[in-house]
């Protein structure tokens, strides 16, 4: 028998049910903003790596394979989102790099998409620190999230 209470249960319930609403909610913010929630989530991945993303990195951080992720990047280069740059230390790595027009567009998402992180956090009582130690808590475990099982396409 469970030893966890109902009380356990419907808090579970109410965070899934959350985040739910939240990814849903972005995924319809991206797509007014002209982007699918995948381009979203490669713009931020770009923006967020020091020196610019490799293809490696996009793939790693949205858990796809190699070859989804390069494809993905060459649609975002089409559509003028992303620039591709090679490394200056080691030839053999391209980077990259938002364009102006995407780096517009990713602000406008990212604080629409914090205001509503605050919002949702407020309805779940969850304190702004918390929030800033759980994303801390689970960058730190970001790398062995990307070594773990391999990525599906």
């Amino acid at each position: 028998m469970s030893d966890l209470t109902d009380a356990e249960y419907s808090l579970l319930l109410t965070f899934r049910n959350a985040l739910r609403a939240f990814i849903v909610w972005s995924e319809q913010e991206a797509v007014k903003a002209g982007l699918t929630a995948q381009q979203h989530q490669l713009l931020l991945v770009v923006r967020t790596h020091n020196g610019g993303a490799s293809v490696r990195d996009v793939a790693a951080a949205l858990r796809i394979r190699h070859h989804s992720a390069v494809g993905l990047v060459r649609r975002a280069e089409l559509t003028h989102l992303l620039e591709r740059h090679r490394d200056p230390e080691d030839a053999r790595v391209v980077r990259l790099s938002l364009t102006p027009e995407a780096a517009v567009i990713l602000e406008r998402l990212s604080r629409a998409h914090l205001d509503e992180l605050q919002r949702a956090a407020a309805m779940l009582h969850i304190s702004e620190d918390f929030l800033h130690q759980l994303s801390a808590d689970f960058l730190q475990r970001l790398p062995g999230l990307y070594t773990q099982g391999s990525p599906s396409a």
